[in-house]
Parts: structure tokens; sequence; C-alpha cells
């Protein structure tokens, strides 16, 4: 494996793991604002969301992509990733459902059973992930040297 692909599959790992910090600080700001703080539901969830999307713009550009790029743009170039890529997931969640695929209930081992939908809703997850990843490497947080043209 040579040192380019080596260095994605690094930074791969290491925005899986900035999705995992995302989730768990989006559910506690939710928990604390509604649960603790007695703020309205929708609006928890709004901050909530509001502050995973920082800390992931954060964590992104200092430790997975490494940027010392413009933060303005780069902060304009991830908010219109994670719109185009909540819609590609959007499309695939939805797509899947609405086929005879979304109406099937799935047997799995140990008596868990998983509905069409819960699948589609994982298959969504994956398709943002991974259009997400590619999005901000190939965009938001693109390099200088891979802009030059050979």
């Amino acid at each position: 494996m040579n040192n380019d692909k080596r260095r994605t599959l690094r930074q791969l790992l290491k925005y899986a793991l900035v999705g995992c910090m995302n989730t768990l600080l989006t559910l506690c700001v939710i928990f604390v604002c509604k649960s603790i703080l007695g703020v309205n539901v929708y609006v928890s969830n709004a901050l909530g969301y509001i502050a995973g999307l920082i800390n992931s713009f954060l964590w992104n550009r200092c430790w997975v992509f490494r940027s010392n790029g413009r933060m303005r743009r780069e902060a304009v170039h991830f908010f219109t990733g994670f719109v185009v890529c909540y819609f590609i997931q959007f499309a695939v969640v939805w797509l899947l459902n609405q086929s005879w695929f979304g109406k099937t209930e799935y047997h799995l081992f140990a008596g868990m059973v998983v509905s069409g939908y819960g699948i589609a809703t994982l298959v969504g997850n994956v398709a943002y992930t991974l259009s997400n990843f590619a999005y901000n490497k190939l965009v938001t947080f693109k390099k200088p040297e891979e802009n030059a043209v050979s």
C-alpha cells in the first residue's frame, strides 16, 4: 500500500472516530438541554446538532485533515458538504424504503428482527459517511498542492 492510500485510510479512521465523538456530544447536549435545563425538545435537538457540526468541523480541520486554509472558506464548504451529503443519505433511505426492501422485516440471529427501514437507515448512514468524507477530503480541506496541475 502506497503512502497516499495509507494516509487516506488513516484519515478515514480518524474521521470515523470524530463521527463517534460527534454522536456522543450531540446526544449529551440534547439530554442536558432537554432533561436538565428544560429546553424545548426541538430547540434541544437543534442545539445538539449545531454542537456536533461545530465539533466535527474543528476536529476534521485540525486533526483529520490537518488544514491551515482559510477558516471561513472551509466552514462554508463544510456546511455545504453536510447539506449535500444529508440529501444523498435521505435519497438512499427514501429509495430503499419505497421499494419492497423497506416494507419487509428481516429476522436475524437470537430472535432479533430488523425492519427494512432500519436497514435502509443504516445504508443511508454509510452513504452519508463515505460521501461526506470524500467531499471534505476533495473539496473542503483540499491541500493547495493538490490543486496544482501537473
